[in-house]
């Protein structure tokens, strides 16, 4: 349960984090979604960034991956998980897999979202 809150309330602070830089963005791009490049770009460099520090500090508690690592950025953004683990599977020679992980979760996240689309569109 403790660890539940750990994450509830870094999730608190990204999703807040998430709606002010949609709130900044928003009419400055037109129709391009500049609010979640933003994000996107923000959360990828900053769990990056958390993601070596805790390499480098092993004493360093749990809870801070779980607050800001899963919680924090989990709730920014899932692609900063998507571009970490990407990475770190190009670092351990694996840049095979990192290909398969980029090009799947691309192309069946559009696949999924246009079926999700489409399925409602077309019963109403």
């Amino acid at each position: 349960m403790r660890d539940l809150l750990i994450v509830g309330a870094g999730g608190f602070l990204g999703a807040i984090l998430r709606y002010g830089v949609h709130l900044a963005a928003v009419g400055r791009a037109g129709l391009f979604p500049l609010g979640t490049l933003v994000v996107n770009v923000l959360g990828c460099f900053g769990l990056g960034l958390l993601a070596a520090w805790l390499d480098e500090r092993p004493d360093l508690s749990p809870e801070l991956r779980l607050a800001f690592g899963t919680g924090l950025f989990g709730a920014l953004t899932t692609f900063s998980t998507f571009g970490v683990e990407s990475l770190d599977l190009v670092r351990a020679g694996e840049a095979k897999l990192a290909l398969a992980s980029v090009v799947l979760n691309l192309v069946l996240g559009f696949g999924a979202a246009w079926l999700g689309r489409s399925l409602i569109t077309s019963v109403a």
